[in-house]
C-alpha cells in the first residue's frame, strides 16, 4: 500500500495531481490515499517533493495484474469509430482476436468509446464480438487521449482481461502506450502476428526489429493484460455474419475520469485528391531504380490511367521525389492491395513489412538478385524507364483512355 508520512507533508497537491484514478487528494492540507482505487502504480511517490510518500507491503512495486495471472480471462479489442464509421483495423483485429479467444476458450469483447456511437455496436458482434462494452459519453465526441486512456484503463481493471489489442494507428498510438502504464504491463508495438503459445496462455507478439532486419516475438508472462498494437492491412477480417447475436453493454466511466487537460476546439478533415493509399485496391510503388524526380511523372500517368494509388520506399520520400505520406513500410504505411507493383523497388525488408500482405505482387527491376523477387507473384527483369512507356500505352488502350 502506499502510506503518508503525516510530519513531510505540506499538502503541496503534486500527488493529487499526477494520480490518473483519484486514489489521492490533499484534505486539510495532508495527502489522504484511498487505498481501494490505488494502483500501486508508483507515480505519487516518484512526484512528491518532501519524499513523504513510500510504498510498503509485500506487493511494493506489484500491481494487481502481477499478483495473480489466473484472474484475468478474455480477449479485448479496442474498436475504433469517428463520424460514424470504423476504422479498417477494427474489423482486421477482431478477426484475429475470434481466432485467439477461441484458442484460449474464452470470449471476445470489443470496446466502443464516443459519443452517440451504441447505434454502432451490433456490426462489431456481426464481425465475431461475443460482446460490446459500450461508453457511449458526450464528453468523448473528439478524440482526447488523456480521456480515452483513463477510460479503458478502468474497465481493464475492473474486468481483468488478459489480452487488449487495438490498431497501430494515430489514435491507437496515442493512447494505448498510457494504458498499459496505467496498469503497469508490458506493450508490443506495431506487431505483425500474434498467436497463442502451445503451452500456456501467453500471447505470442511477432514484430520487427533491429531496424526491420529481424522478426522478433516477444511474450509478457509475468503481467496481465498483455497489450499489443498491430498496424492496419496486416491481419484479414472476418465476412460480417448479420446472424451472430451477443451482448451489448452499456458502461458509465465515473466522471472524473472524462476530464482531461486538453480539450479540442476544432477538427478539420484534409481532403486529398484520388484514392487513398492505404485503401486503394491497387497499389503502384516508386522504388531508387525510378532513377530520378522526372522519371515520377511516368509512374503518375499510370496509375491515373489504373486508377491506382501512388506509393513510394523511404529512398524515395528522403530523396524528395515524392513527399512523406507515400512512403510504404515499417517507418510508413501499410498496404494488402489485390495487386502491389514495385517499379524499381530493391525490396529491402522495411519496406515488405509495409506490402508483403499483397494479394498480387508485380516486380519490376534490372537486377534479377533484387530481393523483392523473393516475394514476388510475377517478376519482370527489366529497365522501369523502358517497361512504362509501352505498359501505359497498353492499359489506356484496354481502358479507351486517351492522351495519357
Amino acid at each position: 500500500m502506499v502510506t503518508v508520512d503525516i510530519e513531510k507533508c505540506v499538502g503541496c497537491g503534486e500527488c493529487e495531481d499526477v494520480c490518473t484514478f483519484g486514489a489521492i487528494s490533499v484534505v486539510d492540507e495532508k495527502a489522504v490515499v484511498d487505498q481501494d482505487s490505488c494502483t500501486l502504480c508508483g507515480a505519487c511517490v516518484e512526484a512528491c517533493p518532501e519524499e513523504a510518500l513510500e510504498m510498503s507491503g509485500d506487493d511494493v512495486g506489484l500491481s494487481d495484474s502481477a499478483v495473480s495471472l489466473d484472474a484475468w480471462r478474455g480477449v479485448w479489442v479496442v474498436a475504433e469509430i469517428r463520424n460514424g464509421r470504423y476504422a479498417p483495423v477494427t474489423f482486421e483485429l477482431l478477426g484475429k482476436a475470434r481466432q485467439l479467444a477461441d484458442d484460449l476458450d474464452t470470449d471476445l469483447t470489443a470496446v466502443l468509446m464516443g459519443a452517440d456511437v451504441s447505434r454502432h455496436a451490433p456490426e462489431l458482434v456481426h464481425r465475431g464480438a461475443d460482446r460490446v462494452l459500450v461508453a457511449d459519453c458526450p464528453e468523448l465526441e473528439a478524440f482526447v487521449d488523456e480521456a480515452c486512456a483513463k477510460v479503458l484503463a478502468w474497465l481493464a481493471k475492473e474486468e481483468k482481461p488478459e489480452i487488449i489489442l487495438s490498431g497501430a494507428t494515430a489514435m491507437g498510438r496515442a493512447f494505448i502506450p498510457q494504458v498499459a502504464t496505467m496498469l503497469e504491463t508490458g506493450l508490443t508495438a506495431d506487431c505483425t502476428g500474434l498467436e497463442i503459445s502451445p503451452d500456456g496462455r501467453d500471447l505470442l507478439q511477432t514484430r520487427p526489429a533491429f531496424g526491420g532486419n529481424l522478426l522478433a516475438t516477444i511474450i509478457c508472462d509475468t503481467r496481465r493484460p498483455q497489450m499489443s498494437t498491430v498496424r492496419p492491412h496486416v491481419l484479414k477480417a472476418l465476412e460480417p455474419d448479420s446472424s451472430r447475436t451477443g451482448e451489448i453493454k452499456e458502461v458509465k466511466p465515473p466522471e472524473d475520469l472524462l476530464q482531461g487537460r486538453v480539450k479540442v476546439m476544432e477538427s478539420v478533415i484534409e481532403e486529398s485528391e484520388g484514392p487513398l493509399l492505404s485503401d486503394s485496391e491497387i497499389v503502384l510503388t516508386a522504388g531508387r531504380g525510378m532513377e530520378n524526380e522526372k522519371n515520377i511523372s511516368m509512374l503518375e500517368a499510370l496509375a491515373h490511367c489504373m486508377d491506382a494509388g501512388l506509393g513510394a520506399t523511404r529512398a524515395v520520400t528522403e530523396a524528395g521525389w515524392l513527399p512523406g505520406r507515400f512512403q510504404i513500410g515499417q517507418t510508413g504505411v501499410t498496404v494488402s492491395p489485390k495487386l502491389y507493383m514495385g517499379f524499381g523497388v530493391s525490396g529491402a525488408i522495411q519496406h515488405l513489412v509495409g506490402m508483403q500482405g499483397s494479394d498480387i505482387i508485380v516486380a519490376i527491376n534490372k537486377d534479377p538478385d533484387a530481393p523483392i523477387f523473393d516475394v514476388a507473384t510475377y517478376g519482370i527483369v527489366a529497365d522501369v524507364k523502358e517497361i512504362l512507356p509501352v505498359l501505359t500505352k497498353r492499359i489506356c488502350q484496354e481502358r479507351g483512355i486517351d492522351n495519357v
